[in-house]
């Protein structure tokens, strides 16, 4: 393995003792852009850079923002493929290199256009996956992401050539990760890291998003890092955490505590990375000020607090997500095809996706403890080890009442009354 490249940074990072913080951050003008670089290197923090891309470049609508660029109108992202390709290196030039760099993020379930086009600037740090980003957003058959992330592996993949060392972070982890318990978001985190590394990508980062509970998010954590160790051994990987995905808290001190617990589940479980969120996430896009505040903020709350790290395969959440792992890789020696089959059977089945490829089985709750746990497992194959406590019948009132749940929870409560106890405070 080469000592350059993003998932080397954060190696480097985690052996002196430093979380890597990284803002979401998206703005469509160059010189904005460039400007939210800046900021986000020269922070008082150990920092990776973002490129977050539009709406319209993650549905594929190219001709939009094309149109967009040439009207001077402003998105909700950079829109990469439509920008040229001399302007993204002149936005580049001087600040993404091997002490600084800059992951590109977009939600694409087809992204060819835009791994040519990060490639074409110089960058070889990406996200997304096969799965992650087809089922919770789009209308994308899940068929046709499969066969468009082997042929964007493909082409990330071939960047080795020139002695890069490409990086690819999985989304799974974030499925629906606001009401998914966590053995199926570590499954998928881990299957579409394997399918990365079976696509030829040997630096790759494994998600998990913050959720309702400390201990429950704790757990996760060790079963997907002891679930690597078993199944990438010959690859370069490191865990990133996501502060909550989920409704944010609206006042300025529930949300620097929401991002004080990431920061200190980050640490505590030995992840190397974490993707921050602002004081606006409840309100709008944030400013580059908030999004720099909010990664100083997460790094001074990392910085006190202690590696914990808990035995990874003695959870709850490793029987699950092992089990999950197992049974999909016995379906197909072709990984795409496993995970079609996968779907299709409902071994795979994540609560409250409505994607027609999701077989729409299986129902979750928080209980009063603030843990997420199964009601209904549908076909998936857990009997037996799944702690399945079937709830009443969850209504629409219901439903958006548990998505509210963490919003509720750190806006109204004084940190000992927050579950998990004592926060961070800004």
């Amino acid at each position: 393995m080469t000592g350059a490249g993003f998932g080397a940074f954060v190696r480097r990072a985690h052996a002196a003792g430093h979380l890597v913080v990284q803002p979401r951050m998206g703005m469509s003008s160059p010189d904005r852009m460039r400007a939210g670089l800046l900021a986000t290197r020269d922070a008082t923090a150990t920092t990776v850079g973002t490129i977050t891309l539009d709406s319209y470049t993650r549905v594929g609508d190219l001709e939009s923002a094309g149109l967009a660029v040439l009207e001077g109108v402003a998105l909700n992202g950079y829109p990469i493929v439509s920008h040229p390709t001399a302007t993204t290196r002149a936005v580049l030039d001087g600040i993404h290199g091997p002490d600084f760099p800059v992951q590109v993020r977009h939600g694409s379930a087809a992204p060819q256009d835009i791994f040519r086009a990060l490639t074409a600037v110089g960058l070889d740090a990406t996200e997304g996956g096969p799965v992650s980003y087809c089922l919770p957003y789009g209308r994308v058959p899940l068929r046709a992401s499969v066969a468009h992330w082997a042929a964007s592996c493909a082409l990330l993949a071939a960047r080795r050539e020139s002695g890069a060392e490409p990086h690819l972070e999985t989304f799974g982890g974030c499925v629906l990760g606001q009401l998914c318990p966590p053995g199926l978001l570590v499954a998928i985190s881990v299957l579409e890291a394997l399918f990365f590394r079976r696509h030829g990508i040997r630096s790759i980062s494994v998600s998990y998003a913050q959720q309702t509970d400390p201990l429950q998010d704790a757990e996760a954590v060790a079963a997907l890092r002891s679930l690597c160790v078993r199944w990438l051994p010959d690859t370069e990987w490191h865990v990133v955490v996501y502060a909550y995905m989920g409704l944010f808290p609206e006042t300025e001190e529930g949300a620097y505590r929401l991002l004080g617990k990431a920061a200190e589940l980050a640490v505590a479980t030995g992840s190397e990375r974490l993707i921050v969120k602002t004081v606006a996430e409840s309100r709008r896009i944030p400013t580059v000020t908030e999004n720099v505040a909010a990664l100083e903020h997460a790094a001074a709350v990392a910085a006190r607090t202690p590696r914990t790290p808990l035995d990874g395969t003695a959870t709850q959440t490793y029987a699950e997500a092992s089990a999950l792992v197992d049974a999909v890789l016995e379906l197909d020696d072709d990984l795409g095809a496993a995970l079609l089959a996968a779907f299709a059977k409902g071994y795979l089945d994540v609560p409250y996706c409505l994607h027609p490829d999701n077989a729409g089985r299986s129902r979750s709750y928080i209980d009063a403890d603030g843990r997420l746990r199964w009601a209904d497992i549908g076909k998936m194959p857990l009997n037996g080890i799944a702690d399945v406590r079937p709830a009443r019948a969850i209504t629409s009132a219901d439903l958006l009442d548990s998505l509210s749940y963490v919003r509720r929870s750190f806006d109204r409560h004084t940190p000992e009354e927050v579950p998990g106890g004592e926060l961070a405070r800004p």
